[in-house]
């Protein structure tokens, strides 16, 4: 971790009840951490810890937007990021990670290096699908999966969609997809199974 130096936070030297530090987490760093999730971004973090008899309460903020590849399309596209987490650290004997944002840390090192940790809460508050908004996809990208995903009846062939029809399935994917499960009759009849039960 000699690249994150900077991210090194002294707890057992700490002489105030509170101490704020601020990061500002750009490319580098993420090709740095070299994880897949993120590999791009410019974040504002900041990070409040607070000291009480046992324990070091650290409170990060993120605000900023990261790169990430369009489901759809494969093209990188800029997401925002703003989100709020807490992680509690104590001393102990050994590094010991107890879930629900609690450590424990060897009390001779007093160091916690956090860079790991704000890369997983950036990670964390990205959401599961991330697609550029309707007619923002790639075009050409949105014209193939129209020729391989979607047909229109033509005769007695099927030919491949028109690009207007591509670029319109593009734009109308996600209420289809919406409407889709909403609207599945085969779920009113199992229901009625269970009713009479």
């Amino acid at each position: 971790m000699g690249k994150f130096y900077k991210y090194k936070i002294d707890l057992k030297g700490m002489q105030a009840e509170e101490a704020v530090y601020s990061f500002l987490l750009d490319n580098l760093f993420f090709a740095d951490i070299d994880a897949p999730e993120v590999q791009k971004g410019r974040v504002n973090a900041t990070l409040t810890v607070k000291k009480s008899a046992h324990a070091f309460e650290m409170n990060f903020h993120f605000e900023g937007k990261v790169v990430v590849p369009c489901d759809r399309c494969l093209d990188d596209m800029d997401l925002p990021v703003a989100t709020d987490e807490r992680l509690v650290v104590k001393f102990g004997k050994e590094y010991v990670d107890l879930g629900d944002n609690l450590i424990v840390i060897p009390e001779e090192e007093g160091a916690l290096n956090v860079a790991w940790f704000m890369y997983e809460f950036i990670a964390l508050a990205i959401p599961l699908k991330h697609v550029h908004a309707p007619g923002g996809c790639n075009k050409a990208m949105s014209r193939k999966l129209g020729e391989h995903l979607c047909y229109a009846l033509a005769g007695e062939k099927e030919e491949p969609m028109s690009a207007a029809l591509a670029d319109a399935a593009d734009a109308g994917y996600e209420e289809e997809e919406e409407d889709a499960a909403g609207t599945d009759s085969r779920w009113n009849e199992l229901r009625k199974l269970l009713d009479n039960n």
